[in-house]
């Protein structure tokens, strides 16, 4: 078992439609040849890379989200997380969370589709919901944080059904009702914060404390950031 697997930053998106009445989720299929989790139903997300940490115009995390984020974590890289959610839910999915502004600095390649339409990146709305590293073992090593975001508070332009810019990093993009959820092939973990979101539905989805399940060494620990 290789154990020196380096452990990457990272963030998925849990993006929700129609709480209120029928919610539904926006998964996809990673490829049946993924290095990690092949053929696997998840969430939007995945890894920091360097030009995350170098947005420079953007509409902050608020406050709780912001706060809860910086456990364990330098401002730099919550700014990095926040950008990475957006950046890999539009490459995945074409859905842009974005708000209108003019850009400072540089506009990386991954961004220019929001400079063009004159919108900067927007994690004013994610809620932080859930944390977990990826165990030893595995060929990919995840240190991943979960954002909740309610998709009916994005603005009436976003068209939640096109998908027609996404990638082809995941396949079968779709809304799957909450309650079918469990009926596709989810990760472990997948399933674990699918839970843990959906225990929270009907309340305001500011969590109480966000858990944290750690892996390290072969042990697992299930704690709380408050």
């Amino acid at each position: 078992m290789n154990t020196n697997v380096e452990v990457k930053d990272a963030a998925s998106v849990i993006l929700i439609r129609n709480r209120k009445t029928k919610p539904s989720v926006l998964m996809g299929q990673r490829g049946k040849n993924a290095a990690f989790m092949p053929k696997k139903f998840v969430f939007p997300g995945g890894a920091v890379e360097e030009t995350d940490f170098k947005i420079n115009s953007f509409k902050p995390l608020n406050v709780t989200c912001k706060a809860r984020m910086a456990y364990e974590c330098n401002e730099a890289l919550v700014h990095a997380l926040t950008n990475a959610a957006i950046r890999e839910l539009f490459e995945e999915t074409g859905i842009i969370l974005g708000t209108k502004g003019k850009w400072t600095g540089m506009i990386p390649y991954e961004w220019k589709q929001f400079a063009d339409l004159g919108l900067v990146p927007d994690g004013s709305n994610f809620q932080f919901v859930f944390r977990a590293t990826t165990p030893p073992g595995r060929p990919r090593r995840f240190d991943a944080r979960f954002l909740y975001l309610d998709a009916d508070l994005l603005s009436a332009e976003v068209d939640l059904d096109d998908f027609s810019r996404a990638s082809d990093e995941l396949s079968h993009l779709q809304w799957i009702p909450i309650q079918d959820v469990r009926r596709f092939d989810l990760p472990f973990i997948t399933e674990v914060v699918f839970a843990e979101v959906i225990s929270n539905l009907n309340d305001d989805m500011i969590p109480k404390r966000v858990p944290f399940f750690q892996n390290s060494d072969g042990l697992s620990e299930f704690s709380y950031i408050s």
